[in-house]
């Protein structure tokens, strides 16, 4: 089995991962954001954010037991996973963001973790644009 050529100008694979140095590791960098960084809320999430000024963008995700079984938790996760990988451009360079989830949503899906959390993040810390999927619209089909 051969793998055909990447089209010009197509993203790569790794474009759109959420890398591990994006990634909040540890405990103490998670209690450093919520203690030291700014907040904005929503209905279902809490987005804590301070800003670093060097090296990349880095996020955070927590959901607790009260959100729901395994099940629930993990798919709440996924999905805040994929709207970050989607937009990027709403967690600018040097800025270390946790999200930690409050309730869950009725249907998770990528469409309602959007319309929730991108108006949210805007208006309290601007947009930076970049060149990813942020203007582009999201279906709101779950698979």
């Amino acid at each position: 089995m051969t793998l055909a050529a990447r089209p010009e100008g197509a993203p790569r694979r790794g474009d759109f991962r959420l890398l591990p140095e994006e990634r909040l590791r540890t405990d103490r960098e998670y209690r450093e954001v919520v203690h030291k960084g700014e907040r904005t809320g929503t209905p279902h999430f809490t987005v804590y954010r301070d800003f670093r000024g060097r090296g990349g963008r880095k996020v955070g995700i927590s959901v607790g037991k009260r959100v729901g079984r395994a099940v629930v938790r993990n798919r709440i996760k996924r999905v805040l996973r994929e709207f970050y990988r989607f937009h990027k451009c709403a967690f600018p360079d040097g800025s270390r963001t946790a999200i930690v989830v409050k309730k869950a949503l009725p249907k998770p899906c990528l469409a309602a973790v959007s319309e929730e959390l991108l108006p949210a993040i805007s208006r309290r810390w601007g947009r930076k644009e970049e060149s990813s999927l942020c203007g582009q619209e999201i279906s709101s089909s779950t698979p």
